[in-house]
């Protein structure tokens, strides 16, 4: 008897409305090179061959998705989200698990992270697939860090050691994943990552270095550098 063999599937939450932004659209519709964020995000996934499927979560009534290329690409679906991102995730994932096994892999990416590499996508899926847990993209910290009080005012320097920037993707057993944030939302923790809720069961994700242009548009100056790093991926392609 041949072993069944996992397959591997996106959640890209993008029911966020930016308010950090100031923008009077979401984020994930401003334009980046002429096309939305969105749409240089859902690119990489859907151009990388070992995804099986891509599942978008959108605010509800969302006037723009209809409006971009990416809705029409033949393995993408999407689902209404809801008031969190810990919501709108549970949501991508029970949709999901109507085509999808339990065992199955699910990459969770920020619909805001449109300068992800597909190596790097690669690099998540071969370190994590024989884990028992899965894991993330990060960067270790390499500033000083600091903590604040009230007024900004510095109360104390924060060992770096061992510290990591999450990133996304965050890349764990369907199951799994919808099992932990089930028990995180059952008691009103309001988990900020997919790690975050697989740490409150005990398990240990692992760390998977990834690269500094995997940027995350928050604010508006964000939006050139963003642009910047795309050109520059451009460029080394064609090299």
């Amino acid at each position: 008897m041949t072993a069944e063999v996992s397959r591997y599937w996106a959640v890209i939450p993008a029911a966020g409305a930016g308010l950090r932004m100031g923008s009077a659209i979401p984020k994930q519709y401003l334009k980046i090179q002429g096309r939305t964020v969105l749409e240089h995000t859902l690119d990489v996934f859907c151009n990388h061959p070992a995804l099986s499927g891509i599942m978008v979560v959108l605010a509800d009534g969302d006037p723009y998705w209809d409006t971009i290329k990416s809705a029409r690409y033949p393995r993408v679906s999407c689902i209404t989200g809801g008031v969190e991102r810990c919501h709108s995730v549970y949501n991508g994932l029970k949709q999901l698990a109507r085509q999808a096994a339990p065992n199955d892999w699910v990459l969770v990416h920020d619909a805001a992270r449109p300068c992800l590499r597909g190596s790097d996508i690669t690099l998540l899926i071969e370190t994590l697939r024989d884990e028992p847990v899965g894991g993330i993209l990060a960067l270790p910290v390499r500033d000083t860090m600091k903590r604040s009080g009230p007024g900004n005012a510095i109360i104390g320097t924060v060992e770096r050691g061992g510290l990591w920037h999450a990133l996304t993707p965050q890349m764990f057993r369907l199951a799994s994943l919808q099992s932990a944030l089930e028990q995180a939302m059952s008691a009103e923790v309001m988990v900020t990552d997919e790690a975050q809720a697989m740490e409150l069961t005990g398990a240990t994700p692992k760390l998977v270095q990834g690269q500094t242009d995997n940027i995350k548009i928050t604010h508006r100056n964000d939006l050139p550098l963003a642009e910047f790093f795309l050109a520059q991926q451009d460029r080394n392609r064609c090299e």
